[in-house]
């Protein structure tokens, strides 16, 4: 069975960091495509970032370029995303999911991220 489980998510200011981890199971990181996709209240679900699954390539939303970074360690079977320079509008839900932008599929359960002063 494959599972995600993400974490790292919190209550930050504006101009804050955060990182946040997703810890696979059932499925190898490195072998599969992966993203994140995020949904504000009140909102549908929102892509944010691909990694490609040889790592090289990445690919992120323009809200998110420059700020956020996609990774993951194939040692530890996990995603991450860094975010830097968080603001307002970055309040949501954060799931890691399966699959690029174009075929995302399974996702985890999520991660609050609330920035606010």
């Amino acid at each position: 069975e494959v599972q995600l489980v993400e974490s790292g998510g919190g209550l930050v200011q504006p101009g804050g960091s955060l990182r946040l981890s997703c810890a696979a199971s059932g499925l190898t990181v490195s072998q599969n495509d992966m993203s994140w996709v995020r949904q504000a209240p009140g909102k549908g679900l929102e892509w944010v970032s691909t990694i490609m699954r040889g790592g090289g390539i990445t690919y992120y939303a323009d809200s998110v370029e420059g700020r956020f970074t996609i990774s993951k360690d194939n040692a530890k079977n996990t995603l991450y995303l860094q975010m830097n320079g968080l603001l307002s509008e970055d309040t949501a839900v954060y799931y890691c999911a399966i699959g690029a932008r174009w075929s995302l599929g399974q996702r985890g359960r999520g991660t609050q991220v609330t920035v606010s002063s």
